[in-house]
């Protein structure tokens, strides 16, 4: 069993909160606080739950660093109010750090949904990645 500790619980409200904004920032036309907002607490978020050298450590792995330069570059970018090259280059940052975890949401949620379509949707998707 799992045990999650409280530093996880207050880390994973803290990601939701992020993600909220930056959805909501997206929403209204690019709002560059909301991104701004968005984008610290979902780093800061993402260190509480994983710890701070974990985090680091994921970002900084020799062949991670070209998707963080983009992720952290484009989070930049956001805060100095450029705010659609910033979500732009962390899009682009954000799928390159996590190309290899797609294929496992892909697999799961094709597992997990019963919607016929969907399920058989998900499940080539899985396919077509490889994992790196």
């Amino acid at each position: 069993m799992i045990s999650i500790t409280e530093w996880q619980k207050i880390g994973a409200g803290i990601t939701g909160f992020g993600i909220f904004f930056i959805l909501f920032g997206t929403l209204l036309y690019f709002d560059s606080v909301l991104l701004a907002f968005g984008n610290l607490l979902f780093l800061t978020g993402l260190s509480f739950i994983i710890g701070l050298r974990k985090t680091f450590r994921f970002f900084f792995q020799r062949h991670k660093l070209k998707g963080t330069s983009f992720f952290l570059g484009g989070v930049v970018v956001v805060l100095l109010r450029w705010p659609l090259l910033g979500m732009f280059l962390e899009t682009y940052g954000f799928f390159s750090l996590f190309k290899g975890f797609f294929p496992v949401v892909f697999g799961f949620l094709g597992d997990v949904c019963s919607i016929p379509f969907l399920g058989a949707l998900f499940r080539r998707l899985q396919g077509t990645s490889s994992m790196v």
